[in-house]
């Protein structure tokens, strides 16, 4: 399936994630200006798209959508992320010894 929704999430002055889609390219560069091009993404699909002044991104939510993020709320989620532990994997003693 084709990537055809680009999300922005910001932050807003009250704290609060702020998401806003966009339908086209386009739209999204008409609010913001793009710098240059992603050209070394591990997912082909995100390359040669645009890459904005003062945004994260292109990176891939889905599979349809790209998003792009604030630096603020990517440094947040990215510190989240790294918080969340999955359960540990323990091995019996008894079965370590062999």
């Amino acid at each position: 399936m084709n990537k055809d929704t680009f999300r922005v999430v910001t932050r807003g002055a009250d704290g609060n994630i702020r998401i806003r889609d966009y339908d086209t390219e386009e739209a999204l560069q008409k609010r913001h200006t793009q710098i240059g091009v992603d050209d070394c993404s591990t997912d082909l699909d995100l390359r040669g798209l645009p890459v904005f002044r003062g945004l994260i991104g292109p990176m891939p939510e889905g599979s349809n959508i790209i998003r792009y993020e604030s630096p603020e709320v990517f440094e947040t989620l990215t510190k989240d992320w790294g918080i969340i532990k999955s359960p540990r994997r323990h091995r019996s003693r008894a079965r370590a010894m062999h």
